[in-house]
Order: C-alpha cells, then sequence, then structure tokens
C-alpha cells in the first residue's frame, strides 16, 4: 500500500504541475490582462475566476504537496495521507474537477487513501 500512494502520489503531482503551469499562467494572463478576460466573460466565453493570486498560490503549493507526499509515503505514511488529501482538495478548489484536472486529482485522493490503509496495516515483510 505505501510503494503505491509513493508512485500515485508522485505520478499525480507531476500531472498536478501541468495543470498548475496552465492555472498559474491563466491568473497571471487575468491579472495583467484583465480587459480581455472581462471580454471574454462578457461575450460567455469564460467563466468568472477565484482571486488570481489565491489561484496561483493553490497551483504552485498542490502539486508540490502531491510530490512530497508521494516521497513520504513509504516511511511515514500518516504524514503523507494528509499531504495527499490536502493536495487533492486544493486542486479541486483551485480547478475544479474536469476533463484536465481529473486525472490528477483521482491520483492524488487515491494515493492519500492507500497511504491510510498502509498507515493502518503494518507493512508485509518479504520471505525469501
Amino acid at each position: 500500500m505505501r510503494m503505491a500512494a509513493a508512485v500515485l502520489g508522485v505520478i499525480g503531482g507531476i500531472a498536478g504541475m501541468v495543470v498548475g503551469f496552465f492555472g498559474y499562467l491563466f491568473a497571471w494572463f487575468d491579472e495583467n490582462y484583465a480587459e480581455v478576460t472581462e471580454a471574454a466573460r462578457e461575450a460567455g466565453i469564460g467563466e468568472a475566476m477565484m482571486d488570481p493570486t489565491l489561484l496561483k498560490i493553490f497551483a504552485f503549493t498542490a502539486p508540490i504537496l502531491a510530490i512530497a507526499g508521494g516521497a513520504m509515503a513509504p516511511s511515514r505514511p500518516a504524514i503523507a495521507a494528509i499531504l495527499l488529501v490536502l493536495s487533492a482538495v486544493g486542486m479541486v478548489y483551485a480547478f475544479g474537477f474536469g476533463l484536465f484536472t481529473g486525472f490528477p486529482v483521482s491520483m492524488t485522493a487515491l494515493a492519500g487513501v492507500l497511504a491510510v490503509i498502509g498507515a493502518i496495516i503494518p507493512p508485509v515483510e518479504a520471505h525469501h
């Protein structure tokens, strides 16, 4: 369970970085070219975005939490579970759950569940 949580957490964090890069770019664009994004919203193309600074913070920190949680899963699964679940919740809060965010959110949430199970169940010793 712990190794599965580690692998899924790191993969989910890397995929979350891709989503985070685009989220950060969109927030930066909204801050610097507000007239373009406002015109797009009036035309019905874009939807309202949360505070751009808050979006940039989540775009940066949520993937880092996932990668750190995945790296900690084999040795400290309880702490890893907290980091992985916080990462999944942060990604859903910042980006929502959709086509591109579903993969990293699902991977980090599943890694968090597996880390909780890994914290409860003692590791199995290898038999040679």
